[in-house]
């Protein structure tokens, strides 16, 4: 087919784990995928069943870019930041060249002491400073003051 290899891996690995388990996505209290753009993951829930309200708090790529295999992590981190315990969790990789992984977690108890104790993540995204091209190739030593 002509859909990237992301999205046919990431497909397929939620729908092996969900179908191991015997679950569905009205199952899951939120959706973590793969972010190499914002259409993706999205594309990805819809195709499964997901609802916006469920890759809502996920949904990174639209404020920090492709942060590539990190993606769903950085996801994850930003969905643990909302969670209660109880609560279950998709989360689907993508690794180039790798294939995807699919987990299903389930918020302990733990995690509601744990939530006070770090910044959230869309905490240290607000710190962030952009960078024009410019400043980012002086950083790299691409470009040189004379």
């Amino acid at each position: 087919t002509g859909e990237p290899a992301y999205f046919r891996h990431s497909l397929a690995a939620a729908r092996h784990i969900l179908d191991a388990l015997g679950l569905s996505a009205a199952d899951c209290d939120w959706a973590v995928f793969h972010q190499p753009n914002v259409r993706f993951p999205a594309s990805a829930a819809a195709e499964l069943g997901f609802t916006r309200d469920q890759i809502a708090p996920s949904m990174l790529a639209g404020e920090i870019g492709n942060t590539y295999s990190g993606s769903s992590l950085l996801g994850l981190s930003a969905v643990l930041d909302v969670a209660t315990p109880g609560q279950r969790i998709l989360q689907v990789s993508f690794g180039s060249g790798a294939g995807s992984d699919a987990f299903v977690w389930t918020v302990s108890d733990a995690l509601a002491e744990r939530q006070r104790l770090a910044p959230q993540t869309r905490d240290y995204i607000a710190r962030r400073v952009a960078i024009d091209y410019g400043l980012y190739a002086r950083y790299r030593g691409i470009l040189h003051r004379h």
